[in-house]
């Protein structure tokens, strides 16, 4: 296989994998445990893994003072787009949630136009009426009926402050940390908020079957670990925007398990509105810096060397080095 054949393999793993988190959850949810309690053991197992792998890296676990509250602040975004996600299973079917938390690009493109003055471009524009216009074919299905607002609403939540935390992520005073240790200790603060929801570990919800504990280790595994690993090995082959365009299979894994294994309704009217919300993500991606933004959220490893160096659409030295 080829290095390039290689690279949209390995991008295709990890949005797949990603895209996997309602498999794991939705069983959690059907044996009675809460959102809350589900997080709480996903960050509780995923921060050990990746203390583990930033040990291995040769990197040690120092902040600065002035690095501290910028990760406590993000660790709760990131902790509350988790929640806000996974409360929104409760209101509608996973992958029409999935879907329209892959907006988060768009929100990214918005908040650099308005919050730090990019430009906004008639693509940009012309991307979030098509990503409007999938949405709307979603909001209202076959028979009449509207997607519950609620969910809606939580969804958007999930997709705003996840898309504040790419914005917040790649800001000057955490630039110099390398991304593993960022993602180690935005978990680890992410975790404090379900620990005080839980009333300090009081209310969670512990499971009382082996299989259960296995969905929540794969869920600290799957869309964590392997994901995060695969993304940042197709970006030393293909690049950074290409594997972003990949993440276009993360809804389509979640929408392909709710139907197959969930029994979740698949309409030719919510094929068209995931196809547009696809279609909006993957070229308001491809044009302009949304995937650079993307990617230093995703990357958890420093590149590594390869045979052919200096490939188009590979990182800088400077960034290469941070990681």
């Amino acid at each position: 296989m080829n290095t390039k054949a290689k690279g949209y393999l390995l991008g295709a793993v990890a949005a797949a994998t990603y895209g996997m988190n309602p498999l794991f959850a939705l069983p959690l949810y059907k044996a009675g445990m809460d959102p809350d309690s589900v997080l709480f053991f996903r960050y509780l197992f995923a921060i050990p893994l990746l203390g583990t792998m930033l040990k291995a890296r040769g990197r040690d676990f120092k902040l600065h003072r002035r690095e501290i509250v910028p990760l406590v602040l993000l660790g709760l975004l990131v902790a509350l787009s988790s929640l806000s996600l996974f409360l929104s299973y409760n209101y509608m079917d996973a992958g029409i949630a999935s879907t329209l938390l892959f907006v988060y690009p768009i929100f990214v493109a918005l908040i650099m136009a308005f919050g730090f003055r990019e430009k906004l471009s008639p693509q940009t524009a012309l991307c979030i009426l098509l990503a409007l216009a999938g949405i709307g074919l979603l909001f209202k299905g076959s028979d009449g009926s509207t997607l519950n607002i609620t969910g809606t609403v939580l969804v958007m939540v999930s997709a705003l402050s996840y898309a504040i935390y790419i914005v917040g992520v790649n800001r000057p005073v955490l630039k110099s940390v390398a991304t593993l240790k960022v993602t180690f200790y935005v978990l680890l603060f992410g975790l404090l908020l379900y620990v005080v929801r839980l009333d300090f570990g009081m209310a969670v919800h512990v499971p009382d079957k082996w299989y259960l504990w296995g969905n929540l280790l794969a869920l600290a595994v799957f869309p964590t670990a392997i994901s995060f690993l695969c993304t940042t090995s197709a970006i030393q082959y293909i690049g950074s925007t290409p594997t972003a365009i990949l993440g276009a299979l993360e809804p389509v894994t979640a929408v392909f398990f709710g139907v197959m294994i969930f029994g979740e309704t698949l309409t030719l009217r919510i094929c068209c509105g995931i196809l547009l919300i696809i279609i909006a993500v993957s070229l308001i991606v491809a044009g302009n810096r949304v995937a650079a933004y993307i990617v230093r959220f995703r990357k958890l490893f420093p590149r590594l060397p390869l045979k052919k160096a200096g490939r188009k659409g590979s990182d800088s030295p400077d960034r290469q080095s941070r990681e």
